[in-house]
């Protein structure tokens, strides 16, 4: 191969694996940092670079004892970075005191928390919080939930969480924000863009992205277990979202439990510096999940010393809880399996965060005891949890417009949910005021005052089983209690409720800690003696809605062909009876959309909209056919499709109109339909943009949304949307892995969901 030509190729190689970025000129308040930085990384010791690379749970400390507990003398010896799990400004005031007065360096520490979907003021769960479809409510409680959390000292949260799951299995697909990349992705930006903003106030925190990567797809939906797919799979479905939030600018990534490629994510060179780094361009610093490098070990990696080194140079900067880092690296340092150009980048890494938190300066900026008393659970706060939940909801069912109900008559208020302060929130809860929390019931009584009366009964428990309760119950709050009477009886009252009852509001469901960590299941129906109740309500007679709590993707069969409505409202959070009054009443009317397909039943799963078509694929609408891609027992089809939520008005769909069949590279063209409000209420519509690349030189998934537009429409008004069409929308990972639009035909959906939609086509030259 001659010279010239060899320059070429490694040329080429260079730029498509994105090492060959432009660098940008230093900003002057960026070269401050750095000669900060290298000033103050000069004077330190290999002990004091390493502990800053510790990151231990703290406990919750108690107020006065800080100086005498374990973590203080770490914290004197140079050797904790960063500590999670302690709230309160005296509290972190007092720890953060330890590290800038009383250790060699004087380095303030980072104080993270799992602010997940709020602090004190609890939002709905984030697969809830999906279900808007509005960007901008999103970002609004990411920044309420940094406000808060910034108010109580902490500047660090472990969210947005943005795994796809197509397995609601899964525990943890309550956390995320459901099946798609694309939806998935501006959910995931917004997120980061409402915890960080400028990162200059003291109610600006740092964001951490989590669980890089691919978390979500962990096989038999059990959690912490294998993931294998292929890397066209990664880089077009389940990447999309960790890079649109590096892009958004966020400060961390948390590194995932599962492996990839044979090889655990916290251990993985090719995730942690290949792609996140020199493809992407990620310039904040990774940290583990809790003990990550340690569970490196029971994955099959080595010894403690072996998989921190391996942590270490596969580009991972924090050690979550392990110690691995602490206790080993100075000797794989002597041995020379670790360099110290690895530990200095991480240290500066974590040094950096601290300084754009603005710590250096002020290391008490986020320990304003004020503040913590105006902003926190403040009834601003609450209000906006409560628009926000109930833009969440999602009316899966509403035969013969049961709903909204009158503020009238009697109704029977049925079900383990109903009086429940325990199990408003969900998972991941971590400074609910549980005791504060609005129950259904309460909001029920606020919204009806004396103008309705309310019968009560608990009907069931979570589960029949005591001792299988326990395991599926919020073991940390003890507010919630079992009903100790035997199925028989609480189904008893519950019918003598009913039969003085006009209307029954039966709520039931999940319980918070049902999802979350560790919650993956088998079966994903309501559970039995729920059921059992649900059914004998059915059999009154009386017209039944059914307020489904839930943290995950239900299979729903029996409850859709019998129950007339059903309202799907998640976890709501603080505000939780409220807002489920506000819409059970038609004060506001339900506009949420799926963010994740409901299935008929578990043996579907997987089952998400945008898969691919086989060879002997079976056509829309049918069932059976032998020799086709199908089931015997059961269709293909989804009982909710994603993208689907009713509302108490009807919309109609014009034809979509194309401005042009012809797309040219580099240009645009626009689809539109008009969407009329055809029923009597005021009411807000998703409209969705779907495309379908119909040739492509790998397979192509039959349809991914594009594009959504949440329009508010009065009744009997119409609309025209317009969605621009570029060729940047047509791209994908090729099996190069090359990001390209490939000329041909596509064909373009508009719709109600993924399933309802009207079509259009046209070739892109």
């Amino acid at each position: 191969m001659k010279r010239a030509n060899i320059l070429v190729v490694f040329l080429t190689l260079f730029v498509l694996n994105g090492s060959a970025q432009t660098k940008k000129p230093v900003s002057a308040e960026e070269a401050k940092m750095n000669t900060f930085i290298s000033n103050l990384m000069a004077k330190m010791t290999v002990d004091e670079k390493i502990g800053q690379l510790n990151l231990p749970s703290s406990g919750d400390i108690t107020t006065g004892q800080a100086n005498s507990s374990d973590i203080s003398k770490k914290i004197k010896a140079g050797q904790v970075g960063g500590l999670f799990n302690i709230k309160g400004v005296d509290k972190i005031k007092a720890v953060q005191k330890i590290a800038v007065e009383n250790s060699r360096m004087k380095i303030p520490l980072l104080f993270g928390m799992d602010v997940i979907h709020g602090y004190n003021t609890v939002f709905p769960i984030p697969l809830g919080v999906s279900c808007i479809w509005d960007m901008a409510t999103v970002q609004k409680s990411a920044r309420i939930a940094a406000i808060e959390a910034s108010a109580s000292g902490i500047n660090w949260t472990f969210s947005p969480m943005v795994d796809i799951s197509r397995d609601p299995r899964w525990g943890r697909i309550s956390e995320g924000s459901g099946e798609d990349a694309y939806l998935g992705s501006q959910i995931a930006a917004a997120m980061v863009k409402g915890y960080q903003g400028k990162l200059q106030a003291n109610n600006e925190i740092l964001a951490c992205v989590k669980h890089y990567a691919l978390y979500g797809a962990a096989e038999a939906g059990r959690d912490y277990n294998t993931t294998d797919m292929s890397k066209v799979r990664m880089y077009n479905e389940y990447f999309p979202p960790y890079k649109a939030a590096v892009d958004a600018g966020a400060a961390s990534i948390m590194a995932s439990f599962n492996e990839v490629d044979g090889i655990p994510a916290t251990g993985s060179k090719w995730l942690m510096t290949d792609v996140l780094r020199n493809q992407w361009g990620f310039k904040g610093f990774v940290v583990t999940d809790y003990t990550g490098i340690p569970e490196m070990i029971a994955h099959g990696m080595g010894d403690l010393q072996t998989v921190s080194a391996l942590a270490l140079n596969a580009g991972v900067d924090m050690d979550m809880v392990g110690e691995g880092f602490l206790s080993t690296l100075k000797k794989s340092l002597a041995e020379k399996k670790v360099g110290i150009a690895q530990i200095d980048r991480a240290c500066r890494l974590v040094l950096q965060a601290k300084y754009k938190l603005g710590l250096f300066t002020d290391p008490y900026k986020f320990c304003n005891a004020e503040r913590a008393e105006k902003e926190v659970f403040s009834p601003a706060n609450r209000q906006v949890a409560r628009e926000v939940a109930t833009e969440s909801f999602v009316l899966l069912k509403n035969n013969n417009n049961l709903l909204p109900l009158k503020k009238s008559g009697t109704i029977g208020l049925i079900g383990p949910l109903a009086d429940n302060t325990a199990n408003m929130y969900g998972t991941w809860s971590v400074a609910a005021l549980f005791d504060k929390s609005v129950t259904v019931l309460q909001g029920l009584k606020n919204a009806l005052g004396n103008d309705a009366k309310i019968l009560t009964a608990r009907g069931a428990n979570f589960l029949a089983d005591s001792a299988m309760e326990q395991r599926y119950v919020n073991i940390h709050n003890p507010t919630y209690k079992r009903d100790p009477r035997t199925e028989a009886e609480m189904i008893k009252e519950a019918l003598e409720v009913a039969k003085k009852s006009d209307v029954i509001v039966a709520t039931i469901g999940e319980g918070s800690e049902f999802t979350g960590e560790s919650s993956s299941v088998t079966d994903i129906q309501i559970p039995e003696t729920q059921k059992n109740l649900l059914k004998a309500l059915a059999k009154t007679g009386k017209p039944v809605v059914l307020v489904l709590f839930t943290g995950r993707p239900l299979a729903l069969n029996w409850e859709q062909q019998n129950i007339p409505a059903i309202l799907n409202v998640w976890f709501p959070g603080s505000e939780a009876g409220n807002a489920i009054a506000d819409v059970l009443f038609g004060d506001v009317n339900p506009s949420g959309k799926l963010s994740a397909t409901f299935p008929q039943n578990v043996g579907q799963v997987p089952l998400y909209y945008a898969h691919k078509n086989t060879g002997r694929p079976l056509a829309e609408g049918k069932w059976f056919e032998k020799f086709r891609s199908n089931y015997l027992d059961v269709s293909n089809d989804p009982l909710y499709p994603f993208g689907f939520g009713l509302s108490y008005t009807t919309f109609s769909y014009s034809d979509v109109k194309l401005s042009s069949n012809t797309l040219t590279k580099g240009k645009s063209i626009t689809a539109s339909v008009t969407l009329s409000n055809t029923g009597k209420y005021d009411g807000k519509e998703v409209v969705q943009l779907y495309i379908q690349d119909l040739v492509g030189s790998i397979t192509r998934p039959v349809k991914e949304l594009k594009g959504f537009q949440k329009i508010n429409l009065k009744a009997g008004e119409s609309k025209t949307v317009t969605f621009n069409i570029t060729e940047n929308d047509l791209k994908f990972y090729n099996s190069a892995f090359k990001f390209v639009a490939e000329p041909g035909d596509f064909k373009v959906f508009i719709g109600t969901n993924s399933r309802d939609v009207k079509e259009a086509s046209f070739t892109l030259k």
